[in-house]
């Protein structure tokens, strides 16, 4: 696509500007782009979209080759509005696969969700959406779309808390399939840190405070029924409390207790994966969680100014310091 500065030009050249000028200006913009803006009403480019002219939506390319448009970008939507986002989608499209461009991200505000059809017509399928929006791509590159699926896993984090006498703070979920005593937990919000989701999850179910130390289990299930038929990871952490009251939340627990370890270990009451854990956490107290956590540790990301957490099992002092 152009630069704004020469697009905002284009419409002079149309109306007055010497024939030489508009023939350069022509073909900088492309000639399936320019045929179609013309081929609107026959006066140039602003007439080819209303609206959509040239200031409408601004592609951005990105650095994978691809182009993305933002809708939420319009002005106030006019009369004919979808032939005239037709006709520029179409003569896009054309001039992006001039230029090599191998995909399209056309994102959809939900009040202009109609537009998603004509872009279905023109060969977009959906990729995503979320509470505002929808994200529709087409592949332009040769052979199969290399286009990376969206988001295929939620992510379910629990808090196991033991007291000064080893004891492991568990409820009784009404809202299982299956009902059995289980440790408290949810779903992660995004952009929440799996020890944060932890505590969080642990004080909203039960009132009590406490500290992230370790994830002792990772669990992974495809086809989840919760997950909308995705795939579900479950993360069980180990923390530490620092408040002993519970205070549960009635519309989530029909019961909250702290219990033994050995006797969750042994009860027919618990979910299968409370169970294996409780065994686990008792090898822990008698032979160390250092056999059994997997620790955090934070590392600066390659993208300026972000983070990332690293699980894994504690390195002696002596490999860390390896350099």
């Amino acid at each position: 696509m152009l630069p704004a500065g020469r697009r905002a030009a284009l419409p002079e050249a149309e109306a007055g500007t010497a024939p030489g000028a508009a023939a350069s200006r022509r073909a900088m913009a492309g000639p399936a782009l320019w045929r179609a803006l013309r081929g609107a009403r026959g006066r140039g480019p602003a007439a080819a979209g209303g609206s959509w002219g040239w200031g409408g939506p601004r592609p951005r390319p990105d650095k994978y080759g691809g182009v993305s448009v933002e809708l939420a970008e319009l002005r106030r939507p006019r009369r004919r509005e979808r032939a005239a986002f037709g006709r520029w989608l179409r003569a896009s499209v054309a001039q992006w696969q001039q230029e090599g461009r191998v995909a399209v991200w056309l994102h959809v505000p939900i009040l202009r969700s109609g537009l998603a059809a004509v872009a279905a017509s023109q060969g977009f399928d959906f990729h995503h959406a979320e509470s505002g929006s929808a994200t529709l791509t087409r592949w332009l590159g040769e052979g199969p779309s290399r286009l990376p699926a969206f988001a295929s896993h939620q992510l379910g984090v629990a808090g196991e808390v033991q007291n000064r006498l080893h004891t492991s703070l568990i409820f009784f979920s009404p809202m299982q399939t299956v009902n059995g005593w289980k440790f408290p937990g949810g779903l992660s919000n995004p952009g929440e840190d799996i020890g944060d989701t932890a505590v969080r999850e642990v004080f909203e179910e039960t009132g009590i405070k406490s500290e992230f130390k370790s994830i002792l289990s990772i669990r992974q299930q495809h086809k989840h029924p919760g997950a909308f038929g995705k795939s579900d990871m479950y993360i069980i952490c180990r923390l530490q409390p620092s408040s002993f009251t519970i205070n549960f939340c009635q519309q989530e627990c029909l019961r909250c207790e702290w219990m033994d370890l050995d006797e969750l270990a042994r009860t027919k009451h618990a979910t299968p994966i409370t169970s294996n854990v409780a065994k686990l956490l008792l090898y822990g107290y008698r032979e160390g969680f250092d056999k059994i956590d997997i620790t955090m540790r934070e590392f600066p990301a390659v993208y300026t100014g972000l983070f990332y957490k690293l699980y894994h099992r504690e390195l002696p002092e002596s490999y860390r310091n390896i350099t």
